[in-house]
């Protein structure tokens, strides 16, 4: 509990402001060697998953992480739900030093849908989330809370979108891969803050 309230009074307040003022938009650049991948962050709707996030990316935890996972169509043969990602994750020297994992934000509950170019947290069972995240290609309704890829029925916490770079994206899903595992991986460069918002 103590967690979650450090949480809102840190990131959270910074993030979100004046409960009178419209927050703006929040934005993040993700440099990778395929591209560059401009996301916006709702903390507005996933306030905690957002301030996670940026935990990693202020402390410069992906720098010199890494895109590591793609999910075609063709490389899920045992999911009878099929779904179409990229996994990224931070830098692997830095594992041993994630944050403690956070409470799992719904979509049920932020409203936001897990639709082509939605970021969000990978996740084994809820309240797992710690650094690694994806983006989705295509919408991908069975990724919300309700649907079928997870059998726990929670689904994932989107956060944002991507709003500049879905051909790198793309690029990414299309490299070669041993199964679901990219080989090589695609290195990230640096993931930081866009303050102009723009």
């Amino acid at each position: 509990m103590l967690y979650y309230v450090f949480l809102s009074l840190t990131y959270v307040s910074l993030l979100v402001g004046d409960a009178s003022e419209k927050p703006a938009a929040l934005r993040v650049l993700i440099q990778s060697e395929k591209g560059d991948i401009e996301v916006e962050l709702n903390a507005a709707r996933a306030p905690v998953t957002v301030a996670n996030f940026l935990r990693y990316v202020d402390g410069k935890y992906y720098d010199g992480g890494r895109f590591h996972r793609t999910v075609t169509p063709n490389n899920q043969p045992d999911n009878k739900v099929k779904i179409e990602v990229i996994q990224a994750g931070i830098d692997p020297d830095k594992t041993n030093k994630e944050f403690a994992p956070i409470k799992l934000e719904r979509t049920r509950d932020t409203k936001l849908s897990h639709k082509d170019g939605t970021i969000s947290m990978a996740r084994d069972g809820p309240d797992t989330a710690t650094s690694d995240f994806f983006i989705c290609i295509g919408d991908q309704p069975d990724l919300d809370f309700g649907g079928k890829r997870n059998p726990d029925g929670q689904g994932f916490a989107a956060f944002g979108r991507v709003v500049k770079g879905m051909d790198v994206v793309k690029k990414i899903q299309a490299t070669a891969a041993d199964g679901q595992t990219l080989s090589p991986p695609i290195k990230i460069l640096r993931v930081t803050r866009d303050k102009s918002g723009k």
